[in-house]
């Protein structure tokens, strides 16, 4: 190294640069080492130690109240026809839920600040495989952590701990088994069918192929879906886009040429991907968007996805018209509407 080169090794070593260029001795730095150690309330009086654990209990208590509520609100405030119920339902499962999660969250917190010791320590890691020694030392500082954390000593926070641990999962339980056991086959089939009317969403009132003009699009459901007991779960899956192009635009697959009139073309409004409703229609470019996670479809052929999330186009909805001109469904849709994921195991 020539001697020049060891003089910059040498100041880089003594010195500190700032960013404005100005040399700083290194020994002008100092490490300001750990904060000194603040002993808690619940380390000198055992008053403040008992109320903490009756704390940490009380919240793990909590939360096992808040997952029962949640069962009880499952079947208390159950989804009918009106909006409200759907509200009310969401609201208190809601509410339970969170109740359950954040008593289990907030009291391993408080246990761990006021109970388990806060001294700081620094370990060294080991890449490789310990010693039997090693291992054995770690299994006493376990055991030294359970001492000194009182897991194992301090009954009412181990079963408080127990209960919420056991309790919180099960409205989950509830919620999934309402999906039913094979949604794959309830997803593959909706209201349509042959000779059903398209109907506006939510008058109820036919369309007519007269009125659906180029550049137009219509919310449709099925003739008759007003009347139904369950027609926000047949709406769900049976909501369809109606969109009139230019026939000269249509890039038609020969095996589904029948399916469109005169340009009129109709799509489920469930987006592939996680079922949002697909609901923008993008006059120029003949786009389809779902807003929820921008998945965008060419409606000129067959609703391809162009951009976003979605792996699949929307179902079409085969479409023709009867002898007065209405719009009718020439059958059901020929695959599962909603979420690809229902097709996982097809």
């Amino acid at each position: 190294m020539s001697n020049q080169g060891k003089s910059v090794a040498k100041a880089s070593a003594e010195h500190v640069y700032d960013s404005g260029l100005a040399v700083i001795p290194a020994d002008a730095i100092k490490d300001p080492g750990l904060e000194p150690h603040r002993v808690r309330m619940t380390d000198k009086s055992e008053k403040h130690e008992k109320a903490a654990v009756r704390q940490v209990a009380a919240l793990f208590i909590l939360s096992f109240l808040g997952s029962a509520f949640a069962i009880y609100a499952y079947y208390a405030f159950p989804i009918v026809e009106d909006l409200g119920s759907v509200r009310n339902n969401t609201l208190f499962l809601g509410l339970g839920i969170t109740l359950g999660l954040l008593g289990i969250g907030i009291g391993a917190v408080h246990w761990a600040k006021t109970l388990m010791p806060d001294a700081e320590v620094s370990e060294e890691r080991h890449q490789a495989r310990s010693s039997e020694a090693d291992r054995a030392a770690a299994i006493e500082i376990i055991k030294l952590a359970d001492q000194e954390s009182g897991f194992s000593r301090r009954k009412l926070i181990r079963r408080s701990l127990y209960t919420a641990l056991a309790a919180f999962p099960i409205p989950a339980i509830f919620l999934f088994a309402d999906l039913g056991k094979d949604q794959t086959e309830h997803l593959r089939h909706t209201m349509w069918k042959s000779g059903t009317k398209l109907v506006k969403d939510p008058t109820g009132v036919p369309i007519k192929a007269s009125d659906v003009t180029i550049g137009s699009v219509f919310h449709v459901i099925p003739e008759g879906l007003n009347e139904k007991e369950d027609k926000l779960e047949e709406k769900a899956k049976a909501a369809v886009l109606l969109v009139r192009l230019d026939p000269a635009d249509l890039k038609e697959d020969p095996a589904r040429k029948g399916w469109s009139y005169d340009g009129i073309v109709a799509y489920s409004k469930i987006c592939t991907h996680v079922g949002c409703p697909v609901a923008l229609y993008e006059q120029h470019t003949h786009h389809l968007l779902c807003p929820c996670h921008q998945s965008t479809f060419d409606v000129t052929e067959h609703c391809k996805v162009v951009f976003g999330p979605a792996s699949r186009p929307l179902p079409q909805l085969p479409i023709t018209v009867d002898k007065d001109g209405y719009l009718i469904a020439q059958s059901d849709f020929t695959e599962p509407v909603g979420p690809s994921f229902w097709e996982r195991n097809n």
